[in-house]
């Protein structure tokens, strides 16, 4: 609304096509239809937005007069378009970083096993398991996205805990980051961090030397 002013239309003689705005400053300002913008003729007492020009013999004139709620509506129109692109930025770089945050944590992860298997605290099957295992539940995660996309064959949730709680849950947490699959649903999302517990729990239990036999004293 550059340059633009703000009146009410108070004579209009529609045989002649022609009116005059008041000005907020009180000035009575010439119009002719051929300026006013709407589909339909100028009304007595309407609010309206203008600019000033000069008509050909260099007298002046309002030009581009437009409705006033109809500006309004607009420019509400374009705030709310700004706002929402706002929020898609915001929202976007939220989104990326918490994807370098999970593939911070999942790289920091295995590097922790790799560090526990080089000073012999852990086997390096377990590494190759859990990398192995990430792999593969990575690529079920994008086979059940493409699945859903296309109407196909889904794989059950519960397999997708199951590969989670085994030692897949890196992979997992990679795919509902980077594929955006399964990343909202809050059930799921709960029972995917219990698998993760759980998993971290049986890894302790494996560094702590428990086994079987140890299990048999117990009991």
């Amino acid at each position: 609304m550059t340059n633009r002013q703000q009146g009410q239309i108070k004579k209009w003689q529609d045989n002649k096509g022609f009116g005059f705005i008041e000005t907020e400053a009180g000035e009575s300002v010439f119009f002719h239809v051929s300026e006013f913008k709407a589909q339909r003729r100028p009304e007595v007492g309407e609010q309206v937005v203008f600019t000033i020009g000069q008509d050909g013999q260099g007298r002046m004139q309002a030009k581009q007069v437009q409705e006033l709620a109809f500006v309004q509506q607009k420019m509400a129109q374009k705030n709310q378009q700004i706002r929402q692109r706002n929020q898609k930025r915001s929202a976007q770089a939220d989104f990326e970083a918490g994807q370098r945050k999970r593939l911070f944590m999942g790289v920091g992860f295995y590097g922790v096993l790799i560090l526990l298997a080089a000073t012999d605290k852990l086997s390096w099957l377990v590494i190759g398991w859990y990398i192995a295992l990430g792999v593969i539940t990575y690529a079920i995660y994008a086979k059940d996205k493409a699945a859903a996309q296309s109407n196909g064959w889904r794989t059950p949730e519960s397999t997708l805990h199951l590969l989670s709680a085994l030692g897949g849950w890196v992979g997992a947490m990679v795919a509902q980051t980077y594929l955006r699959h399964k990343s909202k649903k809050p059930e799921f999302r709960m029972a995917y961090y219990l698998t993760v517990i759980m998993n971290m729990a049986g890894l302790l239990f494996v560094l702590m030397g428990a086994d079987l036999k140890f299990l048999a004293e117990l009991l």
